[in-house]
C-alpha cells in the first residue's frame, strides 16, 4: 500500500483573487445581487404570487440567519407595485338589526372622503333638525292641524245640540261625559216630573232621547279616529320638516356618489331611519338638547382606507395574536356596563392585507392561542369573521357584536425553518391543501466566475442595506472568502446573511474609527480576529487546561491503544476543535466490544450505531470464520457530558486495533472521520474547527516533526483553514493527511505496513494485521487450554462421583 502524502498549501484553502473584479468600491455595483443565487427561490415566489387559486399559498422555507423578511418583502414589493389597489373596507350601522353592522367595500379612497360626508352630514343634522322644529312654519302648521281637529269636533257637537233643541233633550256636559235628560217649556225635567207625565208623552220623549243618543254616540264614536288622522298628519309634518332639514344634504351627497352604488344604499338607509325616528328625536328635544350618540349610527367606521396606498399591500405581523390578525371589538364603560358599537370594530392583520399579501412568522403564529386555527379557517371560507377568545372559549357573556364577515382575497407567506414545515405537512392535514407552494431558501451558492461576480454585488448590497461604507476589491475578496469559511466549502458560499452584516458592521467600525472611506481586507481580517477573541474565552481555558496537564493530550511519542481524536463544540455563535483522547483495552474474551460511554448513558444513538459498526467491522476482518476470542473496552477519557456522532469511528478503530495487536501509535498525529463496515472512511462535519483545535495545541506546545491531522479524502473540497494553519503546513511544520480507508489511516498513525491477506487468510508477520492476528491466535490458544482444563476438571469430578 502507498503510504499517504500531506495535501499541498493551495489545497487547504480557496483564496479569492481581487484581480477578479473590475470595480474600485462596491459604489460602483447595482442592488441586483440582493438575491444571489437563489433562482430556485425566486421560481417558486413568482409561482406561488401569480396563480390565483384558492390553497396556492406561500410557505418559505429559510433559516433566521438569512435576512429572510427583507428579502420576501423586497421581491412582493416589486411585484405589488404593478397590482390593483384593493377597495377601502367600512363598516356601517345595522338598520335592520343593530348587533350586526353592514360591510361597505368601496373603492380605493372613496372611504375617506364617504366618511367626511358622513361626518358633515351628522354635525349639520344636530344643529338642523332642533333648528327646523322651533321655526314659525312648523308651529303654524302645528296649530293649523289641532285647530282643524278642534273645528271638527266642535262642529259635530254643535249638531247634536241642534239636534238636541229640536228633540226638545237637554245635553248636560259632566266630567264622565255626555247626558241626556227630557225637556218640557224649556225646562229639563226630573225623574219624579217625567214620571207624571201623560203615557204618550213620555213614551215620545224616550224615544227623541234615543234617536239623539245614537246620533251622539255615532259623533264621540269618530272622535278618536279624527284624532290619529290629525297625528298622522303631525307625523307627516314632522317628517316633512327632518327631511327639509336633511334631505337637501343626502340629495347632494346622492349627486356626488352617484356612481357608487354602496354609498347610494347607505344614504337611503340613513333618509329612512332618519324618517323612521323622529319621534324618538322628538322626545329626546323635549327633554333638552338633541344627543350627538344618536345621530352616530349614520357614521362610517372606515376599517380599511387605501387611498394612499400604492398597489397591492404588502404587509408583515411580526406579533399575529388573535385580534392583531383577524381583528376586535372594543367596549367602553358607561354606568358601570360595557358598551360597544359598530364604531369600535378594528381591523387585524388579514384586512390590512386583504387583495394584497400578508406576511407571517410561523413560529409566532404557532404560539398563540387558536390563531393557527383561526387562519385556516379564514383561507378555507374566504372570509374574515371577527371574534374574540373570550366568544371562542365561551369566557365572557357580555352582549356583542356580530360584524358581517369580509371577503377575504390574499396570498399568505408563511416564513419558518424546515423542521416546522416538515412537522406540519407530516401533522396537520389542512397544512398542504393550503400551502401548496413551497419556497425553498439556498443556504449556500455555488463558486464560479459568474457567481464571484453577483456574490460582490451581494456584499456591497448588504453594505448599503445597513447604511456602511463601501467595500474596496480587497475587503468584497476577503469577504467572499470568510462566505466559503462560513458554508465549510471550496466549492460554495454561505447565503446567510446574517454573519456576514456582522463582520461589516465590525469592519465599519474599525473603519470608522481610523478614519477611513472604505472598508479593506485589513479592516475585514481584523474584524475577524477580534470576534474570535471575543468569544474565545472557554475556548482559551480548555487549551490551558491541557497545556497545563490537567487535561491529559499527547502531542509527541507513540502510546499502545491510544489516540488523538478530534471533536467540535458548539457555543452558539462560536465554534472551536479540541483533541480528545480515545483509549482502547483488549483482553481475553467472547469477542465483545465494551463502549464505556453508552454503558454510563453518556452517548447518543449515532454514536451507538457508530459503534456496532465498528465491532462487526473488527468481526469481519480478524474472525470471518468464528468467534474472536478477545473482549475490549472503549473510552472517551476525561469527557463528563454526552458523546454523540460517529466522526470519531476512524480512531475509535485505530484504538482497539492497536490494543488487540500492542501496535504502537503516534501521538503526533490525530484522527477523525466515520467508517463503514467494510472500512471505507466517510466524511464528517467540521472539519476546520478540528483541525485548527489540534494545530493550536500542538503550537502552544511548540511545533514537533510529524505532527498533523487525518480527515477523510471527501471532505478535501470542505478545507477552508485559517493563515496560521496553512502558513505552517507551507514551511513543513504541521500536515494535513487524507484517507480513503482505514489502512491508510492505519498506516499513518503506527507507520507499518498495514497489511493484506493471502489466499491461506493469513497477513504478513510484521504487518498491523499480522500482529492483530498473532495475538488473536494467541488468545485462543489460552481460551482452548482453559476449555481443556475445565474439561478435565469436569471428567474427574464424575469419576469421583
Amino acid at each position: 500500500m502507498t503510504a499517504a502524502s500531506p495535501l499541498e498549501p493551495h489545497r487547504l484553502y480557496r483564496a479569492c483573487d481581487e484581480a477578479l473584479f473590475t470595480f474600485t468600491t462596491t459604489d460602483e455595483l447595482t442592488d441586483s445581487g440582493a438575491l444571489v443565487g437563489q433562482e430556485q427561490l425566486l421560481e417558486a415566489l413568482s409561482f406561488g404570487t401569480g396563480i390565483r387559486r384558492q390553497g396556492f399559498n406561500i410557505y418559505m422555507m429559510a433559516p433566521e440567519t438569512c435576512n429572510r423578511h427583507t428579502l420576501v418583502r423586497r421581491f412582493l414589493a416589486g411585484r405589488a407595485e404593478a397590482e390593483p389597489v384593493p377597495a377601502d373596507l367600512c363598516y356601517v350601522h345595522g338598520f335592520e338589526e343593530a348587533t350586526r353592522p353592514e360591510l361597505l367595500v368601496l373603492p380605493a379612497g372613496v372611504g375617506r372622503r364617504f366618511r367626511a360626508s358622513l361626518d358633515k352630514l351628522v354635525e349639520e343634522l344636530l344643529l338642523s333638525i332642533p333648528a327646523i322644529f322651533e321655526t314659525e312654519e312648523y308651529h303654524n302648521r302645528l296649530d293649523e292641524l289641532n285647530q282643524q281637529l278642534a273645528e271638527r269636533q266642535s262642529t259635530a257637537m254643535s249638531e247634536i245640540k241642534a239636534l238636541a233643541e229640536a228633540e226638545e233633550v237637554a245635553l248636560i256636559n259632566t266630567p264622565t261625559g255626555f247626558t241626556l235628560a227630557p225637556k218640557k217649556d224649556g225646562d229639563v225635567l226630573d225623574a219624579k216630573h217625567f214620571r207624571q207625565l201623560p203615557e204618550t208623552e213620555r213614551l215620545a220623549m224616550e224615544q227623541a232621547i234615543e234617536r239623539v243618543e245614537a246620533r251622539l254616540q255615532e259623533v264621540l264614536q269618530q272622535f278618536p279616529q279624527w284624532k290619529r288622522e290629525t297625528q298622522q298628519h303631525i307625523q307627516w309634518l314632522n317628517e316633512e320638516m327632518v327631511m327639509f332639514a336633511g334631505g337637501n344634504l343626502i340629495d347632494e351627497l346622492r349627486t356626488e356618489y352617484a356612481g357608487c352604488e354602496p354609498a347610494i344604499h347607505h344614504l337611503e338607509a340613513i333618509q329612512q331611519d332618519l324618517s323612521g325616528n323622529v319621534n324618538l328625536l322628538l322626545a329626546h328635544m323635549r327633554e333638552g338638547e338633541l344627543p350627538a350618540h344618536l345621530l352616530t349610527r349614520y357614521r362610517l367606521n372606515l376599517l380599511v382606507d387605501n387611498a394612499d396606498t400604492q398597489g397591492a399591500p404588502v404587509v408583515y405581523e411580526d406579533w399575529p395574536s388573535l385580534v392583531r390578525l383577524l381583528g376586535r371589538v372594543e367596549h367602553h364603560v358607561e354606568q358601570g356596563a360595557l358598551i360597544t358599537d359598530f364604531t369600535l370594530i378594528r381591523a387585524g392583520a388579514l384586512h390590512k392585507a386583504n387583495g394584497g399579501y400578508l406576511i407571517l412568522d410561523v413560529q409566532r403564529l404557532l404560539q398563540q392561542p387558536m390563531v393557527w386555527e383561526v387562519l385556516k379557517r379564514a383561507l378555507y371560507a374566504e372570509e374574515i369573521r371577527i371574534e374574540s377568545l373570550e366568544r371562542f372559549y365561551s369566557l365572557a357573556s357580555t352582549v356583542s357584536l356580530e360584524p358581517e364577515p369580509v371577503p377575504l382575497e390574499l396570498k399568505v407567506i408563511l416564513i419558518g425553518d424546515r423542521r416546522l414545515y416538515y412537522l406540519l405537512a407530516a401533522y396537520d392535514p389542512d397544512f398542504g391543501k393550503l400551502f401548496k407552494v413551497q419556497a425553498d431558501y439556498n443556504d449556500d451558492i455555488e463558486v464560479s466566475s459568474e457567481s464571484l461576480q453577483r456574490y460582490a454585488r451581494f456584499i456591497g448590497w448588504l453594505a448599503r442595506q445597513q447604511d456602511l461604507r463601501p467595500l474596496t476589491r480587497c475587503g468584497v475578496a476577503r469577504m467572499i472568502e470568510y462566505a466559503g469559511r462560513l458554508a465549510d466549502d471550496q466549492q460554495r458560499l454561505s447565503a446567510l446573511t446574517e454573519e456576514l452584516t456582522d463582520v461589516l458592521q465590525e469592519a465599519n467600525y474599525l473603519t470608522e474609527s481610523e478614519s477611513q472611506a472604505h472598508i479593506n481586507g485589513e479592516a475585514v481580517e481584523r474584524a475577524l480576529s477580534a470576534g474570535q477573541r471575543r468569544a474565545a474565552r472557554i475556548h482559551r481555558r480548555m487549551e490551558e487546561s491541557i497545556l497545563r496537564g490537567s487535561k491529559l493530550i499527547d502531542t509527541q511519542d507513540a502510546v499502545v491503544g491510544q489516540v488523538n481524536g478530534l471533536t467540535v463544540l458548539d457555543l452558539g455563535n462560536y465554534r472551536f476543535g479540541q483533541p480528545a483522547r480515545i483509549t482502547a483495552t483488549a483482553r481475553l474474551g467472547t469477542g465483545s466490544v465494551l463502549d464505556i460511554e453508552r454503558e454510563v448513558k453518556l452517548s447518543g444513538a449515532v454514536h451507538a450505531k457508530a459503534m456496532l459498526i465498528l465491532s462487526r467491522f473488527l468481526s469481519h476482518r480478524y474472525a470471518a470464520e468464528g468467534p474472536m476470542p478477545v473482549s475490549a473496552s472503549l473510552a472517551f477519557e476525561q469527557s463528563y457530558g454526552m458523546i454523540e456522532g460517529d466522526s470519531a469511528s476512524i480512531a475509535e478503530c485505530c484504538a482497539l486495533i492497536s490494543a488487540m495487536g500492542e501496535v504502537p501509535i503516534n501521538q503526533a498525529l490525530a484522527v477523525t472521520g466515520s467508517i463503514n463496515q467494510f472500512g471505507r472512511v466517510q466524511p464528517i462535519g467540521g472539519v476546520n474547527e478540528k483541525i485548527e483545535g489540534f494545530f493550536e495545541v500542538c503550537r502552544a506546545r511548540g511545533l514537533a516533526p510529524g505532527q498533523g491531522v487525518i480527515i477523510p479524502a471527501a471532505n478535501t473540497d470542505n478545507l477552508m483553514l485559517n493563515r496560521e494553519v496553512r502558513k505552517a503546513v507551507a514551511e513543513g511544520q504541521f500536515r494535513v493527511y487524507t484517507v480513503s480507508t482505514l489502512d491508510e489511516a492505519l498506516a499513518l498513525l503506527t507507520g507499518m505496513e498495514v497489511g493484506e491477506v493471502n489466499a491461506r487468510g493469513d497477513f504478513p508477520a510484521n504487518s498491523v494485521n499480522g500482529r492483530v492476528q498473532q495475538r488473536l491466535a494467541r488468545l485462543a490458544e489460552v481460551q482452548r487450554k482453559l476449555h481443556r482444563h475445565d474439561d478435565d476438571q469436569d471428567d474427574a469430578g464424575e469419576k469421583t462421583s
